[in-house]
């Protein structure tokens, strides 16, 4: 009977550190991130070196594009901070203040959040089409309105 315990509770120390294992994936976002910061930085020289030879129809979707990238980007950091507050370790802000919606931050609610969070940039993408209708194949934008709604 000892044994069993003893193996037991091995076992559930072994099943809590297995939470650590997310750490590496929480970096790998954090790269992410690194990367749409990049992109940002990108699309934004490219729209005020070209600011004088664009239509207005071109920088209204150079300019979703930048709201697209920051959206993406605000998904990332939700499921960094809010992943690994919940999932791995509670994060303990001494200096830093914390984002305000971390304070009742558990699973359901990242659900919801990062569900209107795809919403949004859904929203974005499917703006796009609207826009540049005449060069998409009407299909093609019923998929993606049915997959919006």
């Amino acid at each position: 009977m000892g044994q069993q315990v003893k193996l037991g509770s091995i076992f559930a120390h072994v099943i809590v550190a297995s939470q650590w294992l997310q750490a590496p994936l929480y970096f790998g976002l954090i790269v992410a991130q690194g990367i749409y910061v990049y992109q940002f930085c990108v699309e934004l020289y490219h729209l005020i070196c070209g600011l004088g030879g664009f239509k207005a129809q071109d920088i209204m979707l150079m300019v979703l594009g930048l709201i697209d990238v920051v959206m993406i980007s605000n998904l990332l950091i939700m499921v960094i901070i809010g992943g690994y507050h919940t999932f791995v370790a509670k994060i303990h802000f001494s200096e830093q203040n914390p984002p305000d919606w971390l304070d009742h931050v558990n699973a359901s609610t990242m659900k919801v959040k990062l569900s209107m969070a795809l919403i949004g940039i859904s929203s974005i993408h499917l703006l796009k089409s609207f826009i540049e209708i005449e060069k998409l194949q009407k299909t093609d934008v019923y998929i993606q309105m049915g997959i919006h709604f």
